[in-house]
């Protein structure tokens, strides 16, 4: 059903339970960069303890939120970014749009330069006396600026050539990594330090909270925007709550596990905190044997790469939406140039790769907020007469105005440790709140998901009174 750009999937092609969304949000969470999470929530100042309270809490909250969107793909049988359609109506609908597209190519540039830290690691290993410092297993900026461009090349030909073909080696990659990280798990299991969880330090309020936004920008609020996608090839009359349950189950379960793994890394080895922030891929794998190294990061490797093909081939899609006049070939190329201009800034540029990517969470995250609080009041409005997605008005200001209000003042509440990018961000905070506990906080996102909901609520009524008949 590809009418008015609708694509939606019909009731008769329609299978499966909700239980079926639990695999692919579950495989969504095997990654090396999910034990990262944890070394990154205790690098904002929290105990161990603390460092998996909050970042359970963020992580079951933000995929709350992806279930209780992957309903109205329930519903609808239609991609996520279109049902937004029914609140910022067809022109309207081009701002989320955008902002899907900057999240697509910002997580293109984290997980090509992920792959090009890996292939590094992989190469000053195999190879130290060309590609690794003097202590033997540092790689040297050759070698990640080599991977680099090999990784971005190969992305940007599969993407245009061979989608096809990494949606078929997709399951064959998640049940690798799976096997790889449980070996991973196991090979690092004696620099556990389980002691860590019996300090029980009283912890800073401020930077607990930041710790629930930190862990929901990791998580569900990267992955809102396309949550209808899956949960659309679902009959019609599947339960709202199973779905929205299975969802967050799968979101949840891996990515939590592997984070607890590894903050209790983290403790029994103080110094990968700031290894990590600056090479997660090598810091994780350092003390691995190279027998097990090499097949393990790899495999890690086409996992990053695979997920940056998919996002680059999404976001070409996003492009074309957005009515700029592309082949799909060029836009991909459009998009590839952008990642690779992101990509050189996070490996050369940035100060760290964890201050920069802190910052895009948050900056992404916020917009996000705005932008789902908007789409689960409208689906809310229309519980009992459904969407009408292929007679939504041309323009639905409500929802513009409630997105770019929210967004602006979440942009305002957070802040980055990005010197580059905080030029943009914590306009609303003073120096001494910036420095102190409301900018450690970063409650922009939060900010950004009550401004955007509560605004939307009030004035959504009011455009439907100036369209005779409503928009259903």
């Amino acid at each position: 059903m590809e009418r008015n750009g609708i694509n939606a999937v019909p009731e008769s092609e329609r299978h499966g339970t909700p239980r079926s969304l639990f695999w692919p949000w579950a495989a969504s969470g095997l990654s090396l960069l999910s034990v990262a999470y944890g070394i990154y929530l205790m690098g904002l100042g929290l105990s161990p303890r603390a460092a998996i309270v909050t970042g359970t809490l963020g992580y079951v909250l933000s995929f709350v939120l992806v279930g209780l969107v992957s309903v109205a793909g329930v519903r609808t049988g239609a991609p996520t970014m279109v049902i937004g359609r029914a609140s910022f109506g067809r022109q309207g609908n081009k701002l989320p749009t955008l902002f899907s597209y900057l999240s697509n190519v910002g997580w293109e540039t984290v997980l090509v330069a992920l792959s090009a830290l890996g292939g590094a690691a992989v190469l000053a290993r195999v190879a130290p006396g060309v590609f690794a410092r003097p202590d033997g297993r540092t790689p040297t900026t050759g070698a990640q600026a080599l991977c680099f461009v090999v990784t971005a090349v190969v992305v940007v030909v599969v993407g245009i050539y061979g989608h096809a073909l990494i949606m078929r080696v997709q399951k064959y990659l998640t049940a690798a990594i799976t096997a790889l990280t449980v070996v991973y798990m196991a090979l690092m299991a004696d620099r556990l330090d389980w002691s860590a969880l019996g300090d029980d330090r009283p912890g800073d309020l401020g930077r607990a909270v930041g710790g629930v936004v930190f862990a929901m920008t990791l998580l569900g609020l990267g992955w809102v925007n396309c949550a209808a996608d899956y949960s659309r090839y679902l009959p019609r009359t599947s339960s709202g709550r199973a779905v929205t349950g299975w969802t967050t189950l799968g979101g949840v379960l891996p990515p939590l596990a592997l984070l607890v793994f590894g903050v209790l890394l983290n403790a029994g080895d103080p110094k990968l905190a700031a290894a990590a922030a600056a090479d997660p891929v090598g810091a994780l794998a350092a003390q691995l044997p190279t027998w097990f190294l090499v097949p393990y990061l790899l495999t890690a490797i086409g996992g990053f790469a695979s997920g940056a093909i998919m996002d680059i081939y999404s976001s070409g899609m996003s492009m074309l939406a957005l009515g700029i006049p592309l082949r799909r070939h060029l836009a991909v190329l459009v998009d590839g140039v952008l990642m690779a201009f992101g990509g050189w800034y996070v490996l050369f540029v940035s100060p760290s790769f964890f201050a920069t990517f802190q910052a895009f969470l948050s900056v992404i995250g916020v917009a996000m907020a705005a932008w789902t609080a908007v789409f689960l009041v409208e689906q809310w409005r229309r519980r009992h007469t459904g969407f009408a997605l292929r007679t939504a008005r041309a323009l639905g200001w409500p929802a513009v105005l409630s997105l770019v209000a929210g967004t602006a003042v979440g942009l305002g509440l957070i802040t980055s440790a990005d010197p580059n990018i905080a030029k943009a961000v914590g306009f609303l905070l003073t120096d001494g709140a910036a420095r102190g506990t409301p900018g450690a906080m970063n409650l922009g996102v939060v900010v950004a998901l009550a401004v955007a909901g509560a605004l939307y609520a009030c004035t959504a009524a009011l455009a439907d009174r100036t369209t005779p008949g409503g928009v259903r």
